[in-house]
Order: structure tokens, then C-alpha cells, then sequence
């Protein structure tokens, strides 16, 4: 079953004049219950998934958003699941896979994965789930896998782009697995243990993890550009970690701000965005020299990190919008 496109929402995004040496911030409500963001360079879009509380969830869809405008583009609403309640197959997680033109949402683990074609094309709909939050999965384009993790049952689970079938799944006993990377140039998947406080490595043929300690709640996790470097930001301690993943060994330790829950990398700068959830913020961070270059506040609750063509976007649970809808917000980092 295909998800199904519905209404055009357009919105208009407000620009707030930056200080000199601080990054420009555009801001705009969009709806209520935003959650996590993938940006699609083939169609030069932003995904945003909105879910509002957990199953039975009745108001969920997936956003078509500018980049430059924060506009709503198209809305696409998923299936209902329940006549009698209306409840819907509710969206958390998102990813993009320019390859096959697709993108790819997870869910709560009462439902399912899912996969749509943004240009109106049909794919088939599969099963997987997470836990307690809804979220992470990551696209490879180089061996058609898409990875997905399962905070509840312990485990990472592998498909593939083009069959849609699963290819792999590995359990690792007595882990909490929350934020995914995948490094590009050689499959190997990185997932924050959020109840472990370590960072675990799974090679693309390999069933055995390596696992590194890092800070207090890693929940989210970003690779550098070349792959050589980790980054993990722990919502207990309110830190970022930076992790030289060929010695296995955290090098240096930043502390963010209040309840750090998301992290991205800048691929131009090499800088990293930490989203400190409980403080309303989020943090540059240079990780070459563990300097806090900025911290821009945001909405309430801020919840997820994209970044794309030096542009970080930030969604939050804020309600702040003039009619309590959540707000995007696009942060221009500096080059």
C-alpha cells in the first residue's frame, strides 16, 4: 500500500536579522507535531515527518518542504489503520534515497516501515519497527542497503533499496541502539547505545560489534566527511563526544548545552550542530579544536538536525506557531 499525496500547504518563512559573526536564522511554523528531517538533493526538498503522540496516532503526515523558503510544498497523508478510531500508520523516522528517487520513514513499533516515491510512483510496504522514539534509519547508495534500528528488541536491521527485502539483522544483547550512521565508502554502521553510553561498530560482513565508550546518553550520532571521525551527542550529560574511530578512543568532549538529542555534520565546514532539546537551543561546535563557535536558540524542544548545502534545519515541538504549530527552523552556517 502507497501513501497517498493530499493538499498544498504554503507557508511562508520569517527572517530574523543576525548580529555580525552570527549565523543568519529564518524561521516558520508549519504544523504541530514535527519530528525528524532528510533533505533530498535530487529534488531539492526537505522531508519532514509529523507525528502527534503515539499509536493510537490520528493526525501524522509527511511534509514537502522548500529549502530556501521553509514553504509547504505537499503534504502526504499515510494510511488509516483503524476505521474505527481513524488511527493512521503514523511517521517518525525519515530518510532520502536519491538513487531510486525514495524516500523512507519508520514508525512506532505497534506499525511499520514504510517507503514512498515522492513523484507519485507506488512501493510496497513492509514491517519493522523501534522503540519508545520513533526514528533513525539510514540510506546507502553504494550497496543499495537501507539500515534501520530497533531500540526495543536490540537490534540492526538491513534492506535492500531495490527489492525492498530485508538482508541482515544482528542483535546486540542488552544495547538500546537510538541514532545511526552509516559510513558511505564501506558500510560500516555506527548506532548510539543510549542505555550503554558507548558507540556500537558493525562492519558490512561482520556479526561481532566493536563497541567504544563515550559520554552519558549518547542518543544521536554523525560521521566527518571522510568517514575517520565519530561524533555522539548525550542527552544526560549535555555533551557531544568526538570519537577517533580508528584508535576507538573519544579525543575530545564538548559540553552543548541541556539535553543534547541530535547531532549532523557540516560537510563544507567540517563543523558540527548539536540540538539541546531541554535548553531551546543549538550549538556549533569547530570539533578540530572543541571551540563552541555559536548557539542559536530555537522553539521549544527542539528535536532533530538536517544539514544541506550549509544550511542546518531544525524542527522543534515548540507549538509556538500563532495557531500552536511546531517550527522549522534554517540556520545559514558560516562557510
Amino acid at each position: 500500500m502507497a501513501l497517498a499525496a493530499c493538499g498544498t500547504v504554503v507557508l511562508s518563512g520569517t527572517a530574523v536579522a543576525a548580529k555580525s559573526g552570527e549565523p543568519a536564522v529564518t524561521t516558520a511554523p508549519l504544523v504541530r507535531g514535527l519530528y525528524q528531517s532528510a533533505y533530498s538533493e535530487r529534488n531539492d526538498a526537505l522531508w519532514v515527518t509529523v507525528a502527534v503522540g503515539r499509536p493510537p496516532v490520528t493526525s501524522s503526515s509527511l511534509l514537502k518542504v522548500d529549502p530556501d523558503t521553509l514553504a509547504v510544498e505537499q503534504t502526504i497523508t499515510p494510511p488509516v489503520t483503524d476505521g474505527t478510531t481513524g488511527a493512521k500508520e503514523a511517521v517518525y523516522g525519515v530518510a532520502v534515497d536519491d538513487e531510486h528517487n525514495t524516500v523512507w520513514v519508520t514508525n512506532h513499533p505497534r506499525q511499520h516501515r514504510r517507503r514512498l516515491q515522492p513523484e507519485g510512483r507506488r512501493a510496497p510496504g513492509d514491517a519493522a519497527g523501534r522503540g519508545p522514539r520513533p526514528g533513525d534509519r539510514r540510506r546507502r547508495e553504494a550497496r543499495h542497503r537501507v539500515g534501520v534500528r530497533l531500540r526495543v528488541r536490540a537490534t540492526l536491521v538491513a534492506y535492500d533499496s531495490k527489492t525492498f527485502e530485508e538482508k541482515r539483522r544482528v542483535t546486540v544483547e542488552g544495547s538500546s541502539p537510538t541514532g545511526l550512521a552509516v559510513d558511505e565508502r564501506t558500510g560500516t554502521v555506527y548506532a548510539a547505545d543510549l542505555n550503554g553510553d558507548r558507540l556500537i561498530e558493525l562492519g558490512r560482513k561482520s556479526d561481532t560489534p566493536r563497541f567504544i565508550t563515550v559520554g552519558d546518553g549518547p542518543i544521536s550520532v554523525s560521521l566527518s566527511k571522510n568517514g575517520k571521525v565519530a561524533y555522539t551527542a548525550e542527552q544526560t550529560s549535555g555533551t557531544v563526544s568526538v570519537v577517533d574511530l580508528r584508535t576507538g578512543q573519544v579525543t575530545r568532549t564538548v559540553t552543548t548545552g541541556a539535553g543534547a538529542l541530535s547531532v549532523g555534520t557540516d560537510a563544507r565546514s567540517g563543523d558540527i550542530v548539536v540540538v539541546n532539546r531541554t535548553a531551546a537551543d543549538v550549538t556549533v561546535v569547530d570539533p578540530r579544536t572543541g571551540t563552541v563557535e555559536a548557539t542559536v536558540a530555537t522553539g521549544a524542544n527542539p528535536n532533530h538536525v538536517e544539514i544541506a548545502d550549509g544550511t542546518a534545519y531544525v524542527v522543534d515541538k515548540s507549538g509556538a506557531g500563532a495557531g500552536g504549530e511546531d517550527l522549522l527552523t534554517g540556520i545559514r552556517l558560516a562557510g
